[in-house]
């Protein structure tokens, strides 16, 4: 039995999903090229879809674009570009690179602009039910009728809208009931791309897009959803409040969330430019040195990236080669359930690239045990 950290639970509990396992992880959004934390990310998903694969388990992984958002429309005025285009090549990018390092893709990745009709429809559900107001030409969720907002993060109120400032929920806004209050529907600016609704011609909130993909795609309620540390709170927050506002339902049984990357101390992100593109390692490096030397910090662990990872991550590549192609002291077996264990236990990769370590310096065959971990020799 795999066993993971939920976010809600604050411990690590045994994950037992259905068949399928509905999974759903936030996506980007594609104004620029992937970085480490997106590749960090994305990995942790790819190595519990494989773990559970190898478990006989099916698996049906989503993962969304957000191409309409304050960030993307941003950067395409700025190179006068049309939003969509700007999208479209950020996202052939982002496929590339991700490619190459091994993650496999979703099971579907659709847009948050295919979504729209499912977004107003959440959005009228909402206020049918009183759990949503109109106020300044834009729809709100008001957060005083979600008894358990706030239950994920474990945030008291301070701490939630200093990151609701920091995060672009605009606390300050005169039009809400509540600072912590957020935005469903909202009026587009001069330029920006503009749907009708019965509320005024505008564009959705950031948070409400996933909420109608999580519903649309896979259900009420799933087996995991999560994503970067850094959605817990206002995204994953508010898309409970929303979610569960519509349904009545669970959102989702587990929360699954991967710590950050960071380069000098500092989380890397787009709004502060300190970014590792894996494009540009890619120049240097092979896809699968690249791969191991992510595998080797634990996901839910903030890394501080350093390029001495790249040099052991090329050793243990090598080492994994020569006992793959020399080596046969044994059938494969000691590998791979060590490899197992660790992944049961909270994706513990690198225990697991030590186990695989092991063994390859013992003469063991260890080609089963990378091929789990998604490492091609």
């Amino acid at each position: 039995m795999i066993r993971l950290f939920d976010t809600a639970r604050a411990e690590v509990v045994p994950f037992a999903p259905g068949d399928p396992a509905t999974i759903y992880t936030c996506g980007i959004t594609p104004y620029d090229a992937a970085h480490l934390g997106h590749a960090a990310t994305y990995l942790a998903f790819d190595v519990l879809c494989r773990r559970l694969a190898d478990l006989g388990k099916a698996t049906c992984l989503v993962r969304n674009v957000t191409d309409v958002d304050d960030d993307l429309l941003r950067k395409a005025r700025e190179l006068d570009v049309h939003y969509l285009d700007l999208a479209a090549g950020e996202l052939a990018r982002f496929d590339a690179d991700m490619d190459a390092i091994g993650i496999r893709r979703p099971d579907a990745e659709p847009r948050a602009t295919s979504a729209i009709s499912d977004v107003l429809s959440m959005v009228a559900r909402l206020l049918e039910k009183g759990v949503a107001y109109q106020a300044g030409g834009a729809v709100y969720f008001d957060i005083a009728r979600a008894a358990r907002f706030g239950e994920l993060s474990g945030l008291d109120r301070d701490e939630m809208l200093h990151l609701a400032a920091e995060r672009g929920g605009k606390p300050e806004d005169p039009a809400k009931r509540d600072p912590l209050d957020f935005v469903l529907w909202q009026p587009s600016a001069a330029g920006e791309p503009s749907w009708e609704s019965r509320w005024g011609p505008g564009r959705p909130g950031w948070h409400i897009e996933c909420s109608a993909l999580v519903l649309r795609e896979l259900g009420e309620t799933i087996d995991l959803h999560g994503g970067g540390n850094d959605l817990v709170f206002p995204h994953h927050e508010c898309e409970i409040a929303q979610s569960e506002g519509v349904t009545g339902a669970p959102l989702a049984r587990h929360w699954m969330h991967v710590g950050m990357v960071c380069l000098d101390g500092v989380k890397m992100s787009k709004s502060l430019g300190n970014l590792v593109f894996v494009s540009d390692l890619l120049k240097d490096h092979e896809a699968m040195v690249v791969r191991l030397a992510l595998l080797g910090h634990h996901y839910r662990a903030r890394c501080e990236w350093q390029p001495v990872r790249l040099g052991a991550a090329a050793e243990r590549l090598a080492l994994w080669r020569r006992a793959a192609r020399t080596n046969r002291a044994d059938d494969g077996s000691r590998a791979l359930e060590g490899a197992r264990a660790c992944l049961d236990d909270d994706l513990d990769t690198p225990s697991a690239l030590e186990a695989v370590d092991g063994v390859a310096r013992a003469g063991g065959d260890v080609s089963a045990a990378a091929a789990l971990l998604g490492v091609e020799l």
